[in-house]
């Protein structure tokens, strides 16, 4: 399957702004969000049903699977940006129009539960994606200026993106020696784990596996990690990097537990890849984002993580 990168965004196109998951605390976020693009020179067009909440989903699942169809066959949209996560991708994936998708690509931007969405669209029609800021989330709070300066370079750029940059004093940490080129792939751990097994999960072999993960006590890490060994794609790819497990403490440290990076340590302590952890990706403020679909290259030896070529055209 030919890979799809979508076309760079200009200033003055048209974003589109979807709800395809959860409602955002506070329907200011969304207008805040909305306000930043339109102040650096973007023009922003909201979904019919962005504005909706259904217990703890922006709207029934037929209204979201409508925005996001209209939002991808809408001729004058030249990206399509969230609202928030949370929860929602799984129940709507199979109502995507992905014959309309193929035909007029482009940009989708999101994380977290919007990993369903991403992975789904690479293994149906191979289109780039990119895991980055959320329109309630970072973009209505101001965004951290390294990851504001990332986000629009990967978006804006035709050149090759290059090594993957590191907040001032941070650095990513070598876990397991070895270089690998392969296709970047990856994502939200738990939403990754859930996707694995359906028609929606892209075949693993080739690719440079990145995970993350928000709000899981260790022993849950644990299991979805052993998940994800026991169903051979640990042993399909081809190098695995760790971005932040935010908040993913024992809710009582007073009983016996490990560590996430005891998890991990077990986890990957035999596989015969290069691994790295400490990845400025995932649910914090200041992180890369990072085009799933694009060849990579991982350095186990140097702790790098470098991108082989631009992801728009």
């Amino acid at each position: 399957m030919p890979v799809l990168k979508p076309r760079k965004l200009r200033k003055r196109d048209i974003i589109g702004l979807v709800a395809p998951a959860s409602p955002p605390s506070d329907p200011e976020k969304i207008d805040r969000g909305v306000r930043y693009l339109e102040s650096i020179g973007y023009r922003v067009k909201v979904g019919k049903h962005a504005r909706n909440v259904h217990g703890y989903l922006a709207g029934t699942d037929e209204q979201r699977a409508e925005d996001m169809n209209a939002m991808f066959r809408d001729s004058s949209v030249k990206a399509i940006f969230v609202v928030r996560g949370g929860y929602g991708l799984h129940r709507i994936i199979h109502q995507l129009d992905y014959r309309s998708i193929r035909r007029s690509p482009k940009i989708v931007v999101g994380y977290s539960d919007l990993t369903a969405l991403q992975l789904a669209l690479w293994r149906k029609i191979g289109l780039v994606t990119f895991s980055g800021p959320m329109v309630a989330v970072e973009m209505s709070e101001g965004m951290d200026p390294f990851t504001e300066e990332h986000f629009w370079k990967v978006l804006t750029s035709t050149t090759k993106l290059g090594a993957l940059p590191a907040p001032a004093g941070e650095s990513i940490r070598s876990m397991q020696s070895g270089k690998a080129t392969g296709t970047l792939l990856g994502g939200n751990l738990s939403v990754l784990c859930a996707l694995t097994g359906t028609p929606f999960c892209p075949a693993w072999k080739q690719a440079l596996l990145v995970l993350e993960e928000v709000g899981e006590e260790p022993y849950r890490i644990d299991r979805m990690l052993m998940h994800l060994l026991h169903a051979k794609v640990l042993s399909s790819v081809k190098g695995l990097a760790f971005g932040q497990f935010i908040n993913c403490q024992p809710q009582d440290a007073s009983k016996p537990h490990l560590t996430v990076e005891q998890v991990v340590d077990h986890v990957t302590r035999d596989l015969n890849f290069p691994v790295v952890a400490n990845l400025a990706y995932g649910h914090l403020p200041r992180k890369v984002t990072l085009p799933w679909g694009l060849r990579a290259r991982i350095d186990g030896d140097r702790g790098r993580i470098e991108i082989l070529e631009s992801a728009v055209v």
